[in-house]
């Protein structure tokens, strides 16, 4: 079977749109380990596979990165927190607050290196066992990182 075509990942057995599935379907029980990654797990996936970055061009999921790797999950609610709070409806004609702060974002037709740890890494054996979950998201969060950087 072929690699993926944006992480290079082997697409074996399953491809990384079901491996993602699953993540999901994880992380909205809300129960740790997965829940509380939720959003650096989407973040990875998204600037793994760049054809699906909103419009932002990835730059909320390459802040949020950032926000892990520097603090861990207290510097990624931080974040949150302060986009919730820009959003607001209270502070409607104010502008946004910045988002990306010391982490430019490179260009989404950035040349990147193949990624060293995919969600393949992460599935381990495509059920994303909890045991060492937090250790091998911040690899997948890292490796991200520096294969854009």
């Amino acid at each position: 079977m072929e690699p993926c075509a944006e992480c290079g990942a082997p697409m074996d057995p399953q491809s990384c749109d079901e491996l993602f599935q699953t993540l999901l379907a994880l992380d909205h029980a809300r129960q740790a380990p997965w829940g509380p990654l939720h959003g650096v797990s989407v973040a990875c996936f998204l600037l793994q596979h760049p054809s699906r970055l909103p419009a932002d061009d990835g730059a909320r999921a390459w802040a949020l990165l950032h926000a892990y790797l520097a603090g861990g999950l207290d510097e990624v609610n931080q974040l949150v927190g302060r986009a919730r709070r820009g959003n607001s409806h209270r502070v409607k004609g104010r502008p946004a607050p910045a988002v990306a702060q010391d982490t430019d974002l490179p260009h989404r037709d950035a040349p990147h290196s193949r990624f060293s740890v995919t969600i393949h890494d992460v599935a381990v054996d495509g059920s994303f066992p909890s045991a060492e979950f937090t250790e091998r998201v911040k690899a997948w969060a890292a490796a991200t990182v520096d294969a854009w950087s």
